[in-house]
């Protein structure tokens, strides 16, 4: 796990050193333990480590490998990397180090594009071939590492980070229109290859590019599982399906224990974090490290869960950390919790995390947890609903966005909203496209493969990676959710959602933590806007910077001021903190 960046260029000069050294100290936190640049031809790259798998000098980034002409900088961790080495040594090929980078290196000489698809694990990796001059960019199935891509006069600069591209300059840090539609609708999630600024692309997940030496490149997406029933699924029983998914959620958690480094939990109390901590002591972990954060109440809203946490630490005897953050950290800890964002991030959850990872940084470098289940398995609440839909855009859209065009419309400011609803679009291509057999089955495969990609997943690695943890994610294991698409969607949604992961959680795991009410990751002070928040925000959306961008219209801010707790999104969000953290975000840029 790191943070990587660089700079290729195009029109025949020499990439600079001075930017690709400033995007690698923007990303520091990321990789606190080494740091290199290399130069070569057309080509700079950058590189931040964390040791996680092989501790020695022999595995630092950037990485050359002068016999095959290749150089590389990677982010991730490749859990079956030995498994890809024995065959790759077979073949003749020999190994310098000890870990997972060069293992890439050597896949992508001998398979070409085809490497990717044998990588089990979480990755973003750019490698440049001498002889060919080509660039090749390549990021998981889900998107779990970033990367982001900024096109510059003659040359093109990609981070793992945005900010550390505004930083070096030369962007247009303009807003896009359409992204500015998608964050209002969707809770600030941004689907790839926009990001709220114009000059900002993301490569999309399960993508691999390829640059030529003239700087054209071509795409390939080269994983998008079918959401739909296999021949013979049909007479797959209940019983048998539960045992499927045992096995294949034993194998994800196993795999996800590779590390030179000891590997702990963080343990929300529900049902996700609490089958990881369950099945790593069935496998034997001991001494296992667990990790829970909670806030103060705010509004007769609990900030906390701490009793089912501690329920799960206590039966596994877990070395449990419980963390409590009262209201006076909290808002110390904001502007810490929005420059790690490299994005604007709506979820309470951000401060959270950042705070949980704090913590859990000063005790271990590496943490399994429980994102994604709800999105594979079908915990949220507007999955229901599409069982019999006849209109899966409508359907989900009512469940789903913040507002709709027409309320939108009466909130942003006119010139930066027209006739068109881009959000309304992006549903109906994504949902309606083959390849999914049922409603709840194009709606899972949406919030998976995209809605998943920058809400949760991107909110996790920005917060750990902000204090150089990293945090690995069993249920987003591909090779779980191709057999989880496969399940029938009755399946899933029985007992209020998640219905066949609580049946195989109940063979693991104490009962009292799953026949329980849904819980969400509390931070009622940022729900219920009150006090001094409700003054940042104010500050914030006053300051000229804001004035002059013009975001909104002055008569919805001063509906949201006059009574933020009234204006709540239909997933529980508010509406002031959204419209808010999107400005202090962008003001945090310096834009």
């Amino acid at each position: 796990m790191c943070g990587i960046c660089g700079e290729v260029r195009f029109d025949g000069g020499s990439p600079s050193v001075s930017a690709v050294s400033t995007m690698a100290d923007v990303i520091a936190p990321r990789g606190p333990d080494a740091s290199g640049v290399v130069v070569r031809g057309n080509v700079g790259l950058g590189h931040r480590r964390l040791r996680i798998l092989d501790l020695s000098d022999k595995s630092q980034q950037p990485m050359v490998d002068s016999d095959l002409g290749l150089g590389m900088v990677f982010n991730g961790c490749i859990y079956n990397f030995r498994e890809l080495r024995a065959e790759l040594e077979g073949m003749g090929y020999r190994f310098f180090s000890d870990g997972d980078t060069e293992v890439i290196l050597k896949s992508w000489h001998a398979w070409g594009e085809d490497c990717v698809s044998r990588f089990h694990g979480m990755f973003a990796f750019v490698i440049h071939e001498r002889d060919s001059g080509r660039v090749v960019m390549a990021r998981d199935r889900f998107g779990i590492k970033p990367l982001y891509l900024a096109q510059v006069d003659g040359a093109v600069r990609f981070a793992s980070a945005l900010p550390a591209l505004v930083k070096v300059g030369g962007v247009d840090t303009s807003i896009d229109r359409v992204a500015l539609h998608h964050y209002m609708s969707f809770h600030a999630v941004v689907p790839p290859p926009r990001t709220i600024l114009n000059g900002v692309k993301k490569l999309p997940p399960a993508t691999i590019r390829v640059y030529e030496r003239d700087g054209t490149f071509k795409d390939r997406r080269y994983w998008d599982p079918a959401y739909s029933r296999q021949a013979g699924d049909a007479a797959i029983s209940r019983e048998d399906w539960q045992d499927m998914l045992l096995d294949a959620l034993r194998l994800a958690v196993k795999r996800r224990m590779i590390a030179d480094v000891p590997v702990g939990v963080l343990l929300s109390g529900g049902v996700d974090s609490s089958l990881i901590v369950g099945l790593l002591a069935e496998a034997g972990q001991s001494g296992l490290m667990s990790f829970s954060v909670g806030f103060e109440e705010a509004n007769g809203e609990k900030g906390d869960e701490f009793v089912y946490s501690d329920l799960i630490a206590n039966h596994y005897g877990t070395d449990h950390h419980q963390i409590f953050v009262p209201s006076s950290e909290l808002m110390d800890a904001l502007p810490g919790t929005i420059a790690a964002m490299s994005e604007p991030m709506v979820s309470y959850d951000n401060v959270g995390f950042y705070l949980l990872s704090k913590e859990v940084s000063k005790h271990i470098k590496v943490v399994q947890s429980g994102q994604g289940a709800d999105e594979v398995f079908g915990g949220y609440h507007w999955y229901p609903p599409l069982l019999n839909s006849n209109d899966v855009v409508g359907d989900y859209s009512k469940a789903f966005r913040d507002r709709s065009h027409t309320v939108l419309a009466s909130q942003l400011s006119g010139k930066w909203i027209g006739d068109e609803d881009y959000s309304g679009e992006l549903l109906n291509d994504h949902l309606l496209r083959g390849g999914a057999d049922t409603a709840v089955d194009q709606a899972l495969r949406l919030d998976s493969n995209v809605m998943l990609v920058d809400d949760p997943v991107k909110r996790v690695d920005n917060m750990t990676m902000a204090w150089g943890l990293e945090a690995r994610v069993p249920f987003l294991d591909h090779e779980l959710v191709e057999l989880a698409a496969r399940i029938p969607p009755e399946e899933k949604l029985r007992d209020g959602g998640k219905g066949i992961l609580k049946d195989v959680a109940r063979k693991v795991i104490p009962s009292e933590v799953i026949d329980r009410k849904k819980g969400y990751f509390p931070v009622p002070q940022l729900k219920y806007i009150e006090g001094p928040y409700l003054e940042m925000i104010k500050d914030t959306l006053g300051a000229q910077k804001a004035r002059e961008r013009g975001l909104f219209q002055d008569g919805y801010l001063r509906t949201l001021y006059d009574k933020p707790s009234d204006h709540i999104t239909p997933l529980r969000g508010s509406e002031l903190w959204q419209v808010g953290l999107l400005e202090m975000w962008l003001q945090a840029q310096g834009v």
